[in-house]
């Protein structure tokens, strides 16, 4: 028998521009159809499963680790919507610490004690990626990530950050699946962020209009996906989810200049 390999992504982006929603409604989109999901919170709010669980907020590796917890695999694989198994890696104390160490520690242990990674069709990394460091580094080096996608808006330091982030892809010589534009409602940002991903020699795979519902939804502690499986929003994630599934064409992303990005913003 031939195992296959699971589709390992990760979904980096600026904080607060929608990674999290973004990544629960694609693994509960991807659920849906039948895939098997594994979600791994990176970023230290933890906050990445929440709406796969009922609002639920669950251990963290890290949060264990320091107390010295013999761990186990119930301890920290919880399943959520569909059976969508979710795992949270926190973040070291503040001011103490590397994230990037931590996320290459706690997926070890994870590794040790559970298959969640192994058995799976699709496994979703939520990366914080504001500052290319070794939080960001981390996933890709360690081989964790085979495709890795970036979300932004059509303002000028969604972009920046969004930029940043393909650098650092560059840098390690890791190829970018695609962009993802999560509105924020600027003038013109669907043909922003598409100009963007072109110009950076990547592909605008969905862009996800403002609505309110997201945030209702994640308020009660759901996702869309799961409170809302007939609204239009819900039918974005879900062609979001099959465009990812598929195979698709990546390359090494060519970051633009300071110059060229600002002009965009101004389309």
């Amino acid at each position: 028998m031939i195992h296959k390999i699971p589709k390992q992504i990760a979904i980096y982006g600026k904080g607060g521009i929608g990674k999290s929603s973004t990544a629960s409604n694609v693994a509960a989109a991807c659920a849906d159809e039948g895939h098997r999901v594994t979600i791994i919170g990176c970023d230290p709010k933890s906050d990445s499963s929440i709406t796969l669980l009922r609002g639920r907020r669950i251990p963290t590796i890290m949060d264990l680790m320091r107390e010295g917890m013999d761990i186990r695999e119930e301890d920290i694989v919880f399943s959520g919507y569909k059976g969508v198994r979710c795992v949270e890696i926190g973040g070291p104390e503040p001011g103490i610490g590397c994230a990037g160490r931590g996320i290459i520690v706690a997926i070890g242990i994870l590794r040790k004690i559970s298959r969640a990674i192994e058995d799976t069709d699709l496994v979703i990394y939520d990366v914080p990626g504001d500052i290319v460091c070794g939080g960001f580094v981390a996933p890709v080096k360690k081989g964790l990530v085979n495709e890795a996608y970036v979300l932004t808006s059509g303002e000028y330091m969604p972009l920046y950050a969004a930029n940043n982030i393909c650098k650092g892809l560059s840098r390690l010589e890791m190829t970018l699946n695609g962009v993802i534009c999560n509105s924020r409602g600027a003038p013109n940002e669907e043909t922003i962020v598409k100009e963007f991903a072109k110009e950076i020699g990547s592909q605008l795979l969905a862009f996800i209009p403002r609505d309110v519902l997201v945030q209702t939804c994640e308020r009660d502690g759901f996702s869309v996906i799961e409170k809302a499986p007939d609204s239009a929003i819900s039918g974005v994630y879900r062609k979001l989810a099959t465009s990812i599934m598929a195979e698709k064409k990546s390359r090494i992303p060519m970051p633009l200049d300071d110059v060229r990005l600002r002009e965009l913003t101004r389309i």
